[in-house]
């Protein structure tokens, strides 16, 4: 159970920025698995001064309760605590680099301080943000903060849209670098950039995003159909990427709800 304010994104940040929102939530598990979507998000915990990242050898590292959490190549371990009262820009595919001066693939897979990122002024949003009376005055001061960090780079960078749109339908690589013209090498550095992952890992988080969109949550799923639609070569193929990237079998994910199908909770142990 949870409530949300949601803030409509302005003109200027739309093509950067699919949501700013303020989340309460209540949860019975205690953990659970994120499985990776090719965004960034700028997360705030406004609990407490902390947000969580649970590293790959078990031990789990902390940070101020304000950050980025860049692209993840693959599921993450997430303590809900977290998440009882947060405050998440969710950047679109590609669209969080005018918003930060370090490269997107530089925090990859990573759980980043904002004052790392920002310097003082990170840690200071939150200080303003838990200072305001209302959510919806939080999510103004976010969108505030958003607006006057990226004021001069707020010009979507044509070539990069239109990669992320033609990979995220499931056009090939090759067939993306024809069309712009650009040689392998210098698409894939700027690609990397600007979204966080190469290109070709970017296209296959899409394509399993596309899969979890398409699995009916009121029957039993057609694997082989679903394999063929999606763009996998067979059935096993999909199974394979699935269990790489969800940290389950199809058989075996069971996601939060039907809405959030990237959020899997895990028994305690």
């Amino acid at each position: 159970m949870g409530n949300a304010v949601v803030r409509q994104v302005p003109a200027v940040l739309e093509p950067f920025v699919g949501s700013i929102a303020y989340h309460e939530n209540a949860f019975a598990h205690a953990r659970e698995r994120v499985l990776p979507n090719g965004l960034a998000q700028l997360i705030v915990n406004m609990r407490e001064d902390r947000l969580s990242a649970h590293e790959d050898d078990g031990t789990v590292r902390h940070v101020a309760g304000i950050g980025l959490s860049g692209v993840c190549p693959a599921p993450k371990v997430v303590d809900p605590a977290d998440q009882a009262a947060v405050i998440c820009v969710a950047f679109r595919p590609g669209g969080a680099y005018p918003f930060f001066a370090a490269p997107q693939s530089a925090a990859a897979g990573q759980l980043v301080g904002l004052d790392d990122l920002w310097g003082r002024a990170g840690s200071r949003l939150r200080e303003r943000l838990l200072d305001a009376p209302t959510p919806e005055e939080r999510l103004r001061l976010v969108e505030r903060a958003l607006l006057e960090r990226a004021a001069d780079a707020l010009r979507p960078d044509a070539a990069t849209a239109y990669a992320v749109a033609a990979l995220g339908r499931g056009v090939p690589v090759a067939s993306v670098v024809d069309r712009l013209g650009r040689t392998p090498r210098a698409f894939i550095r700027s690609f990397t950039e600007r979204v966080g992952l190469p290109p070709k890992q970017f296209a296959r988080i899409r394509r399993f995003q596309r899969l979890l969109a398409s699995i009916p949550h009121d029957r039993p799923a057609d694997w082989a159909r679903l394999a063929a639609c999606c763009g996998y070569y067979d059935q096993s193929h999909l199974i394979r990427d699935f269990r790489s990237l969800a940290g389950t079998t199809p058989a075996r994910y069971r996601p939060r709800n039907a809405k959030e199908r990237n959020h899997v909770p895990l028994p305690a142990d």
